[in-house]
């Protein structure tokens, strides 16, 4: 009789956990592990290291984090940082006493610097300057990855990273000040069709290029890439050792997304772009041939995967935009 895996996801309940939940949930061979926050507070210590000594566990998923948009990144920093450096700290040193040899860190693309040559490749960490608006939550993200490095360089770990480009999906944050830009389109535009309003107003020039990435995709990504073997692993991540970019490899502009979600809710109103609000880093595409050499490329288009979103935020209306 096979032993179950005994693999425990870190934020369980928030659009990327969620999603690796579903991936792996129907895998007969692992026994899936999850608390929530009533259960276990990740920033304290105590709690996280008593977790971990009491509960055998072979593999962990880290997508527990805080998050948000450009004016949460702006309006919190101090939240941001703090409590994802907690988050990471905890859990990776208590997995590391626990004896677990086996993690995976969910990063950001906002780790690389503000003009970093596009598209962006993995030796461009720490290579520059920040983008300021979310520096705080890209330095906590910075020390989870080095935290993995450093585990894995002292202790012969095997603690992974793995770096998204935007993500959007089921799940996802839609509060009208704190979400990423996806859903705060996807929930502002459907409510200007729903009200009759003749027009969205959009932060910024609509001139910024970004990447999307279904968070299915992102699931598929992390499941493949946790059990990698790793010698193939060691031989894609040198001189990295331990983080691999996730994308899709293509971009498009916020006006370009932003005519994309209205036609896909039907509004017929106008666009209008406030230039007196940040725009951001001008541009953010990720290289991801290292992770298509390992044997992974992305299955959902933007467009299926917007509507695919849409349909869900219709079915979910209550919760979502409560």
């Amino acid at each position: 009789m096979t032993t179950k895996q005994r693999v425990y996801v870190a934020g369980h309940r928030g659009m990327v956990g969620s999603a690796i939940v579903r991936q792996l949930a129907p895998c007969k061979h692992i026994e899936l592990i999850t608390r929530d926050r009533s259960e276990l507070d990740l920033q304290d210590q105590k709690q996280v290291s008593d977790f971990f000594r009491a509960t055998a566990i072979d593999q962990i998923y880290l997508a527990a984090a805080k998050a948000g948009g450009i004016l949460a990144n702006n309006s919190y920093p101090a939240e941001f940082i703090y409590e994802n450096l907690m988050i990471a700290c905890n859990i990776i040193h208590a997995a590391h006493t626990a004896e677990v040899n086996k993690l995976l860190f969910l990063g950001s693309s906002c780790i690389y610097p503000k003009l970093a040559p596009q598209p962006m490749r993995e030796e461009a960490l720490l290579d520059g300057f920040l983008e300021s608006t979310n520096e705080p939550y890209a330095v906590a993200k910075i020390a989870g990855i080095k935290l993995c490095e450093s585990y894995n360089r002292q202790h012969c770990r095997d603690y992974r990273s793995i770096i998204p480009t935007n993500l959007y999906g089921p799940n996802d944050n839609f509060h009208p000040l704190h979400s990423h830009v996806i859903p705060a389109l996807l929930r502002r535009i459907h409510q200007a069709r729903e009200t009759g309003a003749d027009e969205v107003v959009i932060w910024g020039s609509g001139s910024p290029r970004r990447e999307f990435l279904h968070v299915d995709d992102l699931a598929t990504a992390a499941v493949f890439l946790m059990n990698l073997p790793r010698e193939d692993w060691a031989a894609q991540t040198r001189p990295m050792r331990s983080y691999v970019n996730v994308g899709t490899g293509l971009d498009c502009t916020i006006a370009e997304l932003a005519a994309t979600i209205a036609n896909i809710t039907g509004f017929t109103g106008r666009l209008v772009f406030d230039r007196n609000q940040p725009d951001g880093t001008p541009r953010k595409l990720l290289d991801i041939s290292r992770i298509k050499a390992l044997g992974w490329q992305p299955q959902i288009p933007l467009e299926r995967g917007l509507r695919e979103t849409y349909h869900w935020l219709l079915a979910h209306q209550e919760s979502a935009l409560g």
